[in-house]
């Protein structure tokens, strides 16, 4: 299992581990709308898959809007930020913050995308929620580039991201 850390404590990940190399699972979280997104697998186009615990806290949105805004300059490539918050919640994140770049994901119904990826935050104040992760998934569908931000309080690393998404 892996780890990460919440304001300086240990914080356990739960779920299958995906490693750069790995073939990305393809999962199905639920749409702003309630309609099916598939994320990860092998679609064609590159992949940046954003975890997040929540759109409703600062480090979170600020990271939002960090990646709608970079999404647009990216060609060939989709931008699907997953997290537990219900579809409601993310719709009305979206339409207030402008989020036009890329799409929002809920895993609230099985939390499949989050077992399946490792990322099931699995003790603490936050358990039941997902870290922080990002995940580049190239188009035949095996992941290029993997971070598990180290403290869930603090913003990724965008520009790696972002490089290994070129």
């Amino acid at each position: 299992m892996s780890k990460t850390h919440l304001k300086g404590n240990d914080v356990t990940l739960s779920g299958n581990e995906v490693n750069v190399g790995d073939k990305a699972p393809a999962t199905v979280v639920v749409g702003k709308d309630l309609g099916e997104i598939t994320v990860g697998g092998a679609t064609g186009k590159k992949q940046i898959i954003v975890v997040v615990p929540s759109l409703d806290t600062p480090v979170c949105a600020a990271e939002t809007r960090k990646f709608n805004e970079e999404a647009a300059k990216i060609d060939n490539a989709s931008v699907t930020v997953v997290s537990m918050d219900l579809p409601f919640a993310m719709g009305r994140f979206c339409t207030t913050e402008g989020i036009e770049n890329l799409s929002v994901g809920s895993d609230f119904r099985n939390k499949d995308f989050a077992n399946a990826y490792g990322v099931l935050v699995a003790d603490g104040p936050l358990a039941g929620v997902t870290c922080r992760a990002i995940f580049v998934v190239g188009e035949d569908g095996v992941v290029t580039y993997k971070e598990i931000v180290p403290e869930i309080t603090e913003e990724p690393d965008y520009q790696s991201a972002l490089n290994a998404i070129k």
